[in-house]
Formats: C-alpha cells, structure tokens, sequence
C-alpha cells in the first residue's frame, strides 16, 4: 500500500510540473516522473486485488478490474479530446490533482498493509540492465526510418539493445532476487500470457494510433469527435472484461483468449481493407466493436493466467513484469507499425495514407495471429480455480 500511495504522490507531482512547464524538455521531464509513479499503480492494483480475494473467485475479481481499466480507456481520449479544445493542454494534467485527493484517502481507510513472507533486496544492477536494453530497443526501431536501418547510431542501438538483455540474462540467472527473476518463467501460464501481452499490444496499440490519427488527419475530426467515435472499440472492453472473467470460471482460460485474439486478427485485416481517403466512418463500425469485444475477452483471462499457479509472494513482481511488457509492447507496436507505414511511402496527411495503411495494419494482424498461436498453448483452465 505505501508504494501505491507513493506512486500516486509521484505521478500527481509529474502532473503539476507538466501543467506548469514551459518548454518541451521540462514536459518530456515531467512525463518521466509520471511515468515512474504510474508505474506502481497499475500492477500494485491488480496485485493488492488478486491477494484481497479468494483464489476461486480470482477471474471475476480481475475481470471486473479490466472493466473498470476499459472505462478509463474508453473515457480518456473523449474527456482529454474535450478539455483540450475546451480549456487547453495544460487541464489534461491538472485533472490528476483532484483524483488523487480522492484516491489517497480511499487507499487509507479501504486497504491494510501488506507485505512478502521474504522481502527482496533491490537490483539497481539488472534494472539498469533490463530497462538500458528496452529503451534502445524501442530508440532504433523509431529511428530506423528516418536516419536509416544501415545507420551507425540504428545498428549501433539495437545491439546495444540486445548485448544489455543478454547481459541481464546472465546476471539473472545467478541472482534469485532479481528484478525479474528467471524462475517465474518456468511457469508455462506466466511466459504465455506474457507472450500474448507483447504480441497483443504491439498488434492492437500500434492500430490504435494509426487510426486515432486517420481519423483526426484524413477525416477531419476534432480530438474529441475522433475520441467519440473510437468509443465502438475503446468501450467495449468495459462491459465484455467483467462477463469474460465470469466465463472463464465456466469454460476456461484458453477457450476465451483464442476467440478473443481471433477476434482482433480479424478486425485488423478488416481494417487494413476498408481503411482509405475515402472511406465513411459507418464502415468501421462493425469493426470497431469486434476488436472491442476481443479486446475485453483478453484483458481478465490473460491476467488471471499471469498469476495463476504462482505464490502469493511473486503476485506483485509477476503483475509489474506483465505491466512492463504491456507498456513496451504498446510502444514498440507505435513505433513498429509507424515504421512499416513510413516504410511504404505513407505520410500523416489527408493524402498519405493511400497504399500505406494496409501494409502496416497487416503487419499488425500478423503480429496479433502469434498471440493466438501462443494462447493455444495456454492452461485449459486456472490452476488455483481447478
């Protein structure tokens, strides 16, 4: 509970220096430290859950965390979309202080402390090591088109990136508290589910931004009438998660990734078919939800298989470990797809997506059909549920 307070604190101060910085390196800053105080907040809420609730129940508790995660999802470019063309940039971040003014308290009075049976040391070492070789990672991949895949400082990038994960491996595997121990991926549940995670958020997150900009650039909505009209797949997932976690008490974790991962595969390849100058926005609406729906099949089996089997005691570092290959997938899947497009002459203006979307949308799909070939290879069912 105190590092989710103190993860709140952190963001909430990262917000107020955004509202108030005055350059573009005071924001990017300012981000930096949002970013390093949300990073306690989501897998710290689904840990404290998951602990708070009896095992058997566990996939509608988490299935109902994911539908309140969609509402956040699904709100958030509508009331971002709102108050930037109402007030301005800066009120994006100020709406954080109230929240957390409310999110303190709650914290207090709703939740006890809780803590490991066996405290880990900190691994200054392999954080270092781990987050080196996801930042150059994700530097290269963004760079490649515009300074050249042959490039020294590309190249140079994305082997630094895989000399630091190598290097990270190899510490690990002498280290048991690492911070991110080896050992949880010997649990076949926990290394599918994050499979699934990168493969998924690449796929899905890198169509996300692609679209969200066709609709703003190519057909002229505002952020708020872009954000409204994305609602068919951004809300969806906040009304199928808690159903989906029900369900999986009934048929399973497997069944339901399968078909929701499909699910998306298909509306990706929809997508990239339908998705030119001239489209009509009344096209995407069936596909929109579909994505939607197979979204929020995904969200409450994927996390309830992360933790499944594992102790209680690895519940807090096996979420952060799956909240940061989310996070990564998300960028990287940004960064890819943005790639591909470049790649294929595509430019984001009204004519420069013409013959260049489709490529990129369906390498987005490819990606995703690798996250159903590995659900296949998920638990039938929830191992503390059977």
């Amino acid at each position: 509970r105190r590092v989710m307070l103190a993860g709140i604190g952190v963001f909430t101060i990262g917000s107020i220096a955004a509202a108030l910085s005055t350059s573009s390196e005071a924001l990017i800053a300012a981000r930096a430290l949002q970013g390093l105080g949300g990073a306690a907040i989501m897998p710290l809420s689904l840990t404290l859950l998951a602990s708070a609730v009896p095992a058997s129940r566990r996939a509608v508790a988490i299935g109902v965390w994911g539908g309140v995660s969609g509402l956040g999802v699904a709100l958030g470019p509508v009331i971002g979309g709102a108050v930037v063309e109402g007030i301005s940039w800066q009120a994006i971040f100020w709406i954080n202080v109230p929240v957390a003014v409310v999110a303190v308290p709650l914290l207090l009075r709703g939740l006890g402390e809780s803590r490991s049976s066996a405290p880990s040391r900190l691994d200054p070492v392999g954080t270092l090591a781990l987050g080196g070789a996801v930042l150059a990672g994700i530097w290269g991949i963004v760079h490649g088109n515009d300074d050249g895949w042959s490039s020294a400082g590309v190249i140079g990038t994305l082997v630094l990136s895989v000399v630091l994960l190598v290097g990270y491996v190899a510490w690990a595997t002498r280290r048991p508290d690492a911070v991110l121990p080896l050992r949880l991926f010997r649990s076949r549940s926990f290394t599918v589910a994050n499979v699934i995670a990168l493969t998924f958020t690449i796929g899905m997150f890198g169509t996300v931004f692609l679209l969200s900009q066709y609709l703003q650039v190519v057909q002229g909505y505002s952020p708020f009438e872009a954000g409204l009209r994305t609602l068919p797949w951004t809300a969806a997932p906040m009304v199928v998660a808690p159903l989906a976690g029900a369900l999986a008490e009934r048929v399973g974790l497997r069944p339901l990734l399968v078909v929701g991962l499909v699910m998306q595969t298909v509306s990706l390849v929809w997508f990239a078919i339908i998705t030119e100058a001239s489209a009509d926005y009344s096209s995407f609406v069936a596909p929109l939800l579909v994505a939607g729906v197979g979204m929020g099949m995904t969200f409450a089996p994927m996390s309830t298989a992360v933790l499944d089997g594992l102790p209680d005691d690895d519940f807090a570092i096996a979420s952060s470990a799956n909240s940061t290959v989310r996070e990564f997938g998300v960028a990287l899947g940004i960064a890819g797809l943005v790639a591909v497009f470049q790649g294929q002459g595509g430019e984001i203006t009204p004519t420069g997506y013409d013959g260049a979307i489709g490529p990129a949308l369906l390498t987005g799909a490819a990606v995703v059909g690798v996250a159903v070939v590995a659900a296949l290879f998920a638990p039938r069912r929830a191992a503390a549920a059977s």
